[in-house]
């Protein structure tokens, strides 16, 4: 599994952007795919997690209502849009994905393959 994150950059606060992961190599054995975050200096951070069959959803505490994760299973493509920016979510973004035929939660650790990350910076 090869996952490719794009669509970071610069945005005022208060406002939006729409990250999307392309999943190449996905199976039916690959559960689900997340986002995670990192800022400076801090530990990576859980942001959202999708399951590719039946689509359920899960939020870390400091997105819940602002952020939405999707799907497109025609595509292998996860999307994370991001409305109401703060200063606070700057950060590299990250999608993650599971080793087949586990299902993992909220943390890092669970999550076997990686892409490269996108930057995503919210100014003032």
């Amino acid at each position: 599994v090869q996952l490719q994150a794009s669509g970071g950059g610069l945005v005022p606060a208060g406002g939006s952007l729409r990250l999307s992961c392309a999943v190449a190599g996905r199976t039916v054995g690959t559960s689900a795919t997340a986002w995670f975050r990192q800022a400076p200096g801090k530990e990576r951070e859980f942001v959202a997690r999708i399951l590719w069959t039946g689509g359920r959803t899960n939020y870390g505490d400091s997105v819940k209502g602002r952020f939405t994760i999707s799907k497109d299973n025609a595509k292998n493509t996860v999307y994370l849009q991001m409305n109401s920016l703060k200063l606070e979510d700057t950060a590299v973004y990250y999608c993650a994905a599971p080793a087949r035929f586990t299902y993992p939660t909220t943390d890092a650790k669970e999550y076997h393959y990686w892409g490269q990350g996108t930057k995503i910076t919210v100014s003032s």
